[in-house]
């Protein structure tokens, strides 16, 4: 089963980093949970966050962040709201449910 997170959005702060403390290059990443496997796609709930520095390259860990950091980031949390859950079948799930079906439906035919 593939896990897959694909992007909700991403956004630019002001704030300084708290490993090279520049005003530029600070870049939120908001992702959501996709599964996909042979039988089904589904989109969950689960989201995840990042903190990327682009001047010196640097993941910051929610250990390292500011209070301003913090707080920006509550705010462009509840900014930023997760697509609602969903589950789609695919056609190889249609098809072997097809097959279960006329299986039984034989099986019944010939029991009577």
């Amino acid at each position: 089963m593939a896990n897959k997170f694909f992007t909700l959005r991403e956004i630019e702060l002001n704030n300084n980093c708290p490993e090279c403390y520049s005003r530029d290059g600070l870049q939120l990443t908001f992702k959501q949970r996709f599964i996909e496997n042979f039988f089904y796609k589904a989109i969950s709930s689960e989201t995840a966050h990042s903190l990327f520095c682009k001047v010196c390259e640097t993941m910051i860990f929610p250990v390292r962040w500011t209070d301003d950091i913090d707080r920006v980031f509550e705010y462009q949390q509840r900014a930023t709201p997760p697509k609602p859950t969903s589950f789609k079948l695919k056609a190889s799930s249609w098809v072997l449910m097809v097959v279960i079906f006329a299986t039984l439906t034989a099986a019944t035919l010939l029991l009577l």
